[in-house]
């Protein structure tokens, strides 16, 4: 069992005046009665009520510290499994260069590409996959996961100008490269997703295509977007640029034909969409994955024993216990 608010247990340091406050009001507490002599009470049983009226204070203090352990938000999680299933490793790589901002789908390319990740990433819920982003250089943002929640949050926070401007194709391929080789499936594939032509980065795309051929690992390259001039409006309206895209379908080509994966030219969303849907027939293996499950609040027994404790306590004192005025 785990804690939320573990700090919550500072509340305990309560039970100090509680108890100080006890003592002292209760040490002079003895009934008495005016009377000539003592002598045949002497030998007398302390009452049973005494020891209740202690009791009844105990019960309070427990629930006390039932609703303080219920306030620090007790938490189990069940025990980790392990099963086989049928997947493939698969990296996204996808361009965050200024003309994704390209208002020819809805309402970017660039999020109209996010969008259908996404829904791709919920479908594949047996792959490991992994996330790289690429303008003028590339990052590695997710290694390979099966972390469904993990990566669409990753993907879903990723935007235009976290790079340097440009299209490092090549780097973005480099980059996925490194995060697949770790990978146990025997089907491992990278997804690159771009609407230029490469011209920045250090590694030319036909040298990281190479690599990727030589580990094994299928290229399925994908142009988003329609060649021409595009009008980029800066975030808060004030500018817009001009740019002029062109897809370089030649080499994407030639990335896919090399490693044995596929070219795809996607002009509008639906087409994008259809791409997702072909590539999701990709080739699985059997893995063996290991998986948690989720954290499950805990704190409704302990509420439910501090007001236990608590009703049984006034129950005590306005019947067994009652004080006559």
């Amino acid at each position: 069992m785990t804690f939320k608010y573990p700090w919550i247990f500072w509340l305990f340091l309560l039970y100090i005046p509680l108890l100080w406050w006890y003592l002292r009001r209760n040490k002079n507490s003895t009934p008495t009665l005016g009377f000539s002599s003592l002598g045949a009470f002497a030998n007398l049983p302390r009452s049973w009520k005494e020891y209740l009226m202690k009791f009844s204070f105990i019960l309070k203090l427990a629930a006390l510290a039932c609703l303080i352990v219920a306030l620090a938000r007790p938490q189990t999680s069940d025990s980790k499994t392990h099963s086989r299933v049928e997947g493939t490793d698969i990296v996204l790589a996808l361009d965050i260069s200024g003309s994704m901002a390209s208002k020819d789908f809805t309402p970017t390319r660039f999020e109209a590409a996010k969008e259908v990740a996404v829904n791709f990433v919920n479908q594949r819920s047996d792959d490991n996959l992994g996330l790289v982003v690429f303008a003028g250089e590339s990052l590695s943002l997710m290694p390979l996961t099966y972390d469904r929640a993990a990566l669409v949050n990753t993907l879903q926070n990723v935007e235009l100008g976290d790079l340097t401007d440009g299209t490092a194709i090549g780097d973005g391929i480099a980059s996925a490269i490194n995060r697949l080789v770790s990978g146990k499936a025997k089907s491992k594939s990278i997804i690159l997703l771009t609407d230029g032509t490469n011209n920045a980065g250090e590694v030319p795309p036909s040298t990281a295509a190479e690599i990727a051929k030589q580990k094994g690992i299928k290229i399925y390259t994908i142009g988003v977007g329609t060649n021409g001039v595009i009008h980029i409006t800066d975030p808060y309206g004030f500018s817009t640029t001009t740019l002029e895209t062109k897809i370089d379908e030649t080499s994407l080509k030639n990335i896919a034909d090399m490693t044995g994966g596929k070219f795809f030219r996607a002009k509008d969303e639906k087409v994008l969409q259809k791409v997702f849907d072909e590539i999701d027939k990709l080739e699985k293996t059997s893995l063996d994955v290991e998986k948690y499950s989720r954290l499950d609040e805990a704190f409704m027994p302990w509420v439910l024993a501090a007001l236990c404790c608590y009703a049984l306590s006034m129950l005590m004192r306005y019947t067994i216990l009652r004080r006559l005025p």
